[in-house]
């Protein structure tokens, strides 16, 4: 049978009328309508009105169920579609804003529900075939509106239950795939999932729409998607930034994605130039008008809001324009007269192209020139008897502690595991998830639902508003199971883990390995159309070092088939369980530690990108002792055949207590800068308080509390630097050093500002007077939450006589520019850990630029350069854009840029 399928005025396809919408977009803006409900307000209609003849008797009120007026007055809903398409709108809106099953519960309606969405359809295509008629300029198109229902599926309505929900994902599919049939079979040409302040809903809606078009009963039409950030924190209700609602949206294709209603054309301004900047569909943008006042009503003027539009045209941030709450005809009209002639918006290259884009409430996005990406393993029924322990008893607030360890000690994804005889997997997972929802802490990091039941990773499919990870389908039941899983996948939005398994078993050398990796990546890519960047291949980390011979060689093969799948497979990412690999030394933590630092440097030489491992619980490479070390690396290599007896030995010579005392007895030996070395080094806090006081009492080296971090403080974080740079720690002993660093900072802190208070008195001035040197605006920029080396700044700069203004961290654009012009700034700091604070800081520049800035913009953190500044953000600001290598710089090179004989001249070096 062939797809049903409506077509337009003015076309002989339904294909024809979708290409004239995707070509017209990259010729000029488009608009849409604006509020139905404000037209409807402004009818005035009685509770007789509503319910009409055909209601007379409905056992429930129904005024207020504007829905059902395309039913009981649908000359009213035409005339207003009508008078927003000559108002100058390209496309108007169905009135089935509430129009699901769910919505209409409150009006016992929910019979109707498709026939409100078809007729509603049906009402909106006459309009725009009879304006067609009148002005033949140009073809007028039926968006089919999709509210988001007045239930949330990722917060609980309970305070004292927050697993608890009142709907669930299936439910809304159900509901929502009745919407969609009524509003196809009334020919809707675009359909229009809009006003998502909850990612989750969004996700069963475009779930039940991606199901109807691809049982092929209908021919597809082009989606576009528009969230909601409902105040300035740039965030959704349900907590996402709108970078991890495009993330979590993205698998669906919108030819166009934006923001709608909640805020102003002002007041939303920022949140649209960081999504223009993130996605490579069209954008779509259509606030109210203004902000409510103290009655609830919209006081923004047509020529107000056309004015603060567009500017949004001006700079090409848009491709569709229309208004939301409190917007009339005339808004619309004021609209399309004051932005018709600007281009639109050119959309950059898609992200997702070249990189595995995830997302929590925020996202989280790798390349080949990020870190290892750490995958916390501890919530794991299988693999900790303390997270078990919790799930089993009914503990799941402890089970929560745990997760949020996780995330503390530097999981940047977290690996979640039900798979417990004694436990109903689906429950228990959804229970779980439910919970981890209301922990910001925790989900702002992308989930890994791990499951050998499918069912149960569906479940957790269900729960989860971001971009997550499946872990894990194999071809161990065949093709046709594999596609099957695959598919679904895909339309749930997910990335996955694809085991090396086929219908013989589980692939033990490199060859196969490989094999199977290659047969199962042709089938996703060719078969499925799944993004090679979200494959992750886990070639399969087994046990060396067991006893048998046949073993020996396992870790030679996990890493060879990595750097052949790399080089072959381009796009897929390599994943593994690294405790597998000693598993045979259970109990044996000092050798177990070892054996995982050798081997994942070497692993991720070949190109393994991320692992689940226990983020807390690693050995920094160059820490190893040198005889446990070679014994490592010869049993990983497979050197030496006598390599399992002598792990053995090793452990049971050099026991957990023999160990500590022993480091204990040696490191603490030491001068009090070696001391403070290693203690940063190790990420050791015991005793950090105690040796930065005897530096600061060593007044003969150490003259000021200033001079102990500039001096031993700073050179143990510039050797941690240099490991993590050469692949020799990773992100999680990084953290520890931090912290490490930061209570040293915090015990020299009241010091430094009884030196400063005293300087002060000594000058005869009071803390009023102005007397610094200057003042400098400090921040970590939006999405970064790393601090350290942006709090040492401060400290160092505020000990040096100049005033910080420390905005904290995930700072917005807005604000650091907003917080430069009120103190009178003379110099912007920006600071980020993460790879994408490279690009926010591009944006703030360009920001700063557009601001009519002039002051110095000083760039540092993990991640900058001299040359990224020099190429990436220079270019983007007429005033200096200097990068600072370390902390202990920043003095030396904000005094010569405030110096006017030095200025220039240090410009120009």
């Amino acid at each position: 049978m062939a797809p049903i399928s409506t077509i337009p005025a003015g076309f002989t396809s339904r294909r024809a009328a979708t290409e004239y919408i995707e070509s017209e977009l990259n010729k000029r803006i488009m608009f849409l309508d604006g509020a139905m409900g404000t037209q409807i307000q402004d009818l005035r209609l009685s509770e007789e009105d509503f319910r009409g003849e055909r209601f007379k008797d409905h056992k429930k009120d129904l005024k207020g169920n504007n829905d059902l007026l395309v039913l009981t007055q649908p000359k009213c809903i035409y005339e207003i579609h009508r008078n927003y398409l000559l108002a100058g709108a390209d496309f108007v809106e169905t009135n089935t804003f509430s129009g699901t099953t769910i919505a209409q519960a409150d009006y016992a309606a929910e019979a109707i529900v498709y026939e409100l969405n078809k007729v509603a359809a049906e009402i909106a295509r006459d309009a725009c075939s009879d304006v067609l008629k009148e002005t033949p300029d140009r073809p007028r198109f039926v968006c089919g509106a999709i509210g988001p229902t007045n239930r949330t599926c990722s917060i609980s309505p309970s305070v004292d239950n927050p697993s608890f929900r009142n709907v669930t994902f299936d439910e809304l599919v159900e509901a929502y795939t009745e919407q969609v049939r009524g509003l196809l079979d009334g020919g809707s040409d675009v359909l229009l999932v809009e006003t998502i302040f909850d990612t989750l809903n969004a996700k069963a809606a475009l779930f039940a729409i991606d199901t109807l078009f691809d049982e092929g009963i209908y021919e597809r039409v082009p989606l576009f998607v528009s969230g909601t950030i409902v105040d300035q924190s740039g965030r959704t209700l349900s907590g996402q930034t709108g970078e991890a609602f495009i993330t979590s949206v993205a698998h669906t294709e919108p030819l166009a994605i934006g923001l709608n209603c909640a805020l102003g054309a002002d007041q939303m301004r920022p949140f649209i130039q960081s999504m223009s900047n993130f996605t490579s569909s069209k954008v779509i943008c259509y606030p109210n008008a203004g902000l409510p006042n103290t009655f609830g009503e919209y006081d923004e003027s047509p020529e107000t809001m056309a004015a603060n539009v567009s500017g949004f045209a001006r700079e090409g941030l848009v491709n569709i324009l229309g208004g939301c709450c409190g917007t009339t005809p005339a808004h619309i009209k004021a609209i399309y007269e004051a932005c018709k002639d600007f281009e639109p918006r050119v959309p950059g290259p898609d992200v997702r192209s070249k990189k595995l884009v995830l997302s929590g409430l925020e996202p989280l996005i790798y390349d080949d020139s990020s870190n290892f990406l750490n995958i916390g393993e501890r919530c794991n029924v299988a693999g900790s008897r303390k997270f078990a322990r919790h799930i089993i008893n009914d503990q799941y607030e402890e089970a929560l502690a745990i997760a949020r360890e996780q995330v503390e000690n530097g999981g940047q994804v977290i690996d979640i595991n039900m798979d417990e005889g004694m436990l109903d997997g689906v429950a228990a997972m959804t229970k779980f998830l439910n919970l981890i929802s209301t922990e910001p802490d925790v989900a702002k990091v992308p989930i890994m639902v791990d499951s050998s039941n499918f069912a149960v990773v569906e479940a957790g499919l269900k729960c989860v508003q971001g971009k997550c990870i499946v872990n894990s389908i194999s071809l161990k039941e065949g093709e046709e199971d594999f596609l099957k899983k695959a598919r679904l996948i895909k339309r749930y939005g997910a990335a996955m883990v694809v085991m090396a398994f086929d219908e013989e078993g589980q692939a033990v050398d490199r060859h196969e390995k490989f094999r199977i990796c290659e047969r199962s990546y042709r089938l996703l890519v060719d078969k499925v159309g799944f993004n090679p960047n979200d494959i992750i291949f886990d070639p399969n980390i087994l046990t060396i070092c067991t006893g048998m011979e046949e073993h020996n060689n396992y870790g030679v093969e996990f890493i060879e088939a990595t750097h052949d799948i790399k080089t072959k497979l381009p796009g897929a990412k390599i994943s593994g369980g690294v405790s597998n690999l000693s598993f045979s030394f259970r109990g044996k933590e000092n050798v177990r530690q070892a054996m995982h630092s050798v081997f994942l440097y070497h692993a991720i030489k070949a190109g393994m990108d991320m692992g689940i491992v226990n983020p807390g619980f690693l050995t920094i490479y160059d820490e190893i002792p040198k005889d446990l070390l070679d014994i490592c690396e010869n049993a990983l290599w497979n050197r030496d055949p006598e390599s399992t007896d002598k792990l053995l030995e090793y452990a049971q010579t050099h026991g957990k207590d023999a160990v500590q005392k022993g480091e204990e007895e040696a490191w603490r030996s030491g001068s009090v800068t070696e001391r403070l070395k290693h203690a940063l080094v190790k990420g050791i806090t015991k005793y950090v308080v105690e040796d930065t006081e005897e530096a600061r009492l060593d007044k003969e080296r150490y003259p000021r509390p200033l001079h102990v971090i500039e001096g031993p403080l700073m050179s143990g974080m510039s050797v941690v630097g240099d490991l993590f740079g050469a692949g020799k720690m990773f992100l999680p002993q990084v953290i520890k050093s931090a912290r490490v660093m930061k209570k040293a900072v915090a015990h020299l802190i009241p010091f430094m500002d009884a030196e400063r208070l005293a300087n002060i008195e000594l000058m005869g001035a009071t803390e009023d007077d102005n007397i610094y040197n200057g003042t400098m605006v400090i921040a970590t920029v939006k999405g970064d939450v790393h601090d350290i080396g942006k709090n040492i700044v401060g400290v160092v700069l505020g000990c040096n006589n100049y005033r910080v203004v420390d905005l904290g961290v995930m700072t917005p654009c807005e604000k650091i520019i907003e917080a430069a012009i009120r103190e009178k700034a003379d110099v912007i700091g920006l600071s980020g850990l993460i790879t994408p604070s490279l690009d926010e800081m591009i944006h703030v520049a360009k920001e700063l630029e557009r601001a009519g800035m002039k002051i110095p913009l000083l760039i540092g953190g993990a991640t900058t350069s001299k040359t990224h500044t020099a190429v990436k953000i220079a270019p983007r600001y007429q005033a200096p854009a200097i990068h600072v290598l370390d902390a202990s710089r920043t003095v030396v090179v904000v005094s010569n840029l405030l110096d006017k004989e030095l200025r220039d001249d240090f410009i120009a070096e």
